[in-house]
């Protein structure tokens, strides 16, 4: 059995893809409305100030175009899988372009041009693969047989918490 195919990490992946759309049906109704998920295997959380309702709307309209076949919705470019892929591969630009300038009698103040270049190429490749990973391996838009079963709001902390259960 793949590792995807587990129950525990394929459920979470079809979590996260629920968590991904109701976030893109929030921005496309509040265009300026601010928020932040996490998911794990039993729901997701939102962090920002949304109304609960609003975001209970929300979370159902996700799931039923989730079952419709809408996958687009289960990407976001903003996703944490994207900003790690991006983070990584414009790191280790900087780091080989200036680990090879450190082998030549070249300063690497001098090589910093080179650093920065590669890096922001990096960044440019970064967001499409990190689509793509994020497509292939940490969600899944195939919600099956899954439930919203209560959206909670909890008070407290600097932004707003709601936390959506699935079953």
């Amino acid at each position: 059995m793949r590792i995807l195919e587990l129950p525990l990490v394929s459920r979470t992946r079809r979590i996260h893809a629920m968590e991904h759309a109701t976030i893109n049906i929030l921005s496309q109704r509040y265009p300026y409305l601010s928020l932040v998920g996490r998911s794990d295997w039993q729901g997701f959380s939102i962090y920002g100030n949304v109304a609960s309702r609003q975001l209970e709307q929300a979370a159902h309209e996700a799931l039923a175009r989730l079952k419709a076949g809408e996958g687009h919705l289960a990407l976001h470019p903003r996703c944490g899988t994207v900003l790690a892929t991006t983070g990584l591969l414009s790191g280790l630009a900087a780091f080989v372009t200036l680990g090879l300038s450190g082998s030549r009698s070249r300063s690497r103040w001098a090589s910093l041009p080179n650093a920065l270049l590669a890096a922001t190429l990096a960044v440019i490749l970064g967001q499409p693969l990190g689509l793509l990973l994020q497509q292939r391996f940490t969600t899944d838009s195939r919600p099956g047989d899954l439930r919203i079963v209560q959206v909670r709001h909890y008070l407290g902390g600097y932004l707003p918490l709601h936390r959506v259960e699935i079953r």
